[in-house]
């Protein structure tokens, strides 16, 4: 069963890194990828367990952890009224109490076990039920059918996990917890699906090429052991050898980028290592852009959510490659006339010139560079934040190279304005200005 092992564990390997490698400083899908990750490395401690009797508490454990971390994904996913609340209890109450029965379960204390799971199960079904019962908030059709599919990933993993814990040998135990591979890989797929459909992206040219450059390099490192165990037997160290090949060569792949960006830092110079950034970022956003945006069939939602999330990447023209909004027509017309063919970054840099002309229209005509009267909100929250840069709740971001004007507004954001007014007071930003991007390609269609 060794083989079924390591396709189980590559697969859940793979999607793990691979949420991560699409956003790290998302939540949603850090989340996700903890409960794939945890999952694989379970595979293996039962592959490579010799029956020792603590190994049934930290078996226990394993299993718990996705159905933990995946009881987060589904706390996020609520309405945003209910998330935050929903959020705040999943890291301080159920996270707390799942270290805190841990330790003694993975100390073979079995008894402790059981209420970990008992605990992780439920917190699972009680946010995946609520998740469902909110899902008519969800107004875009492109949302709905992924809330089956991570119905059924849900309902099929706890149902697994369930029979795993309670011991009832319905299927060999290694076949059973192969088994759950399915179940997470529909979790994870549908969390990949939001994402994208999020960041108004597509998802299975580049989750496929993924795919097939890790499978390759699985199969090319991890088939030298596996001829290795073929010929000597399943040894202890050889499948060890196994999984550890899967893994390197896996994560090898779906992590180049950040891995060439940490020895960038070391190589090279600053203004090197940012170009080098730039044009490996614009690789690696390439393929999730939308061959056929249809721009003008998009809803003003739709349109003010992909327009937010351009704002959210104004710094980063590796990022804009990937929005749809970089088929403007508007940006056609910048780009017409030039002797070479304009390319993905070319349109990036256009599509930022074009925010910012859209940020500038939202300054008040009072001569004044700065003000916090009600009719500044919108520009101060979208000039400042992206196009200056500034991040007042930022407790890791240090700026001493602020004009005295941004000094003054990250004063007054920090001591004024609440994060999740300056959140809102975003999001009606970007609704203005993709109302004035739509009018414009309005405009060209007629």
């Amino acid at each position: 069963m060794v083989w079924v092992s390591a396709v189980a564990f590559g697969v859940a390997w793979w999607l793990g890194w691979y949420l991560v490698a699409r956003d790290a400083r998302k939540a949603v899908l850090r989340r996700a990828a903890a409960g794939l990750i945890a999952y694989a490395i379970a595979v293996v401690a039962d592959q490579l367990a010799t029956g020792d009797a603590w190994f049934d508490g930290m078996r226990i454990v394993l299993v718990c952890i996705p159905a933990v971390a995946w009881s987060g994904v589904f706390a996020l996913l609520l309405t945003e009224r209910w998330a935050v609340h929903a959020d705040r209890l999943w890291r301080l109450g159920l996270v707390p109490v799942s270290v805190v029965l841990a330790m003694p379960a993975a100390a073979g204390f079995l008894p402790a076990g059981y209420v970990l799971g008992a605990l992780a199960l439920l917190a699972l079904l009680g946010c995946m039920l609520a998740v469902l019962g909110q899902q008519g908030d969800w107004a875009e059709d492109a949302r709905r059918p992924v809330t089956g599919l991570l119905t059924i990933g849900a309902l099929m993993f706890g149902l697994s996990s369930s029979l795993i814990l309670l011991g009832l040998n319905v299927l060999p135990r290694t076949s059973m917890l192969s088994a759950i591979a399915v179940d997470l890989v529909l979790l994870g797929v549908g969390i990949a699906v939001l994402d994208a459909f999020e960041e108004g992206q597509a998802l299975r040219a580049d989750m496929l090429r993924s795919l097939f450059i890790s499978a390759t390099a699985a199969t090319v490192f991890g088939g030298q052991a596996a001829v290795a165990i073929v010929l000597a037997g399943e040894r202890p160290a050889l499948v060890a050898l196994l999984f550890g090949a899967i893994a390197a060569a896996i994560a090898m792949q779906v992590l180049n980028g950040p891995i060439q960006a940490g020895i960038d830092r070391f190589a090279f110079a600053p203004p090197l290592r940012a170009a080098r950034d730039e044009l490996r970022t614009a690789a690696e956003e390439l393929p999730r852009k939308r061959i056929e945006t249809g721009l003008s069939a998009l809803g003003e939602e739709e349109f003010a959510r992909i327009t937010r999330r351009a704002l959210s990447h104004y710094a980063d023209l590796g990022k804009l490659v990937a929005s749809p909004l970089i088929d403007l027509p508007a940006i056609d017309a910048r780009l017409h006339g030039r002797d070479t063919p304009a390319g993905p970054l070319d349109r990036a840099t256009e599509l930022k010139a074009l925010l910012t002309e859209s940020i500038d229209h939202l300054k008040p005509r009072t001569g004044e560079d700065f003000g916090t009267s009600e009719e500044w909100r919108h520009y101060n929250s979208v000039h400042f934040y992206y196009v200056a840069g500034i991040r007042p709740y930022s407790v890791r971001t240090k700026r001493t190279d602020l004009d005295p004007v941004s000094r003054r507004a990250l004063t007054w954001f920090t001591d004024q304005v609440p994060e999740r007014t300056l959140h809102n007071w975003q999001n009606a930003a970007a609704r203005i200005i993709a109302a004035q991007l739509r009018a414009g390609l309005d405009s060209t269609v007629s």
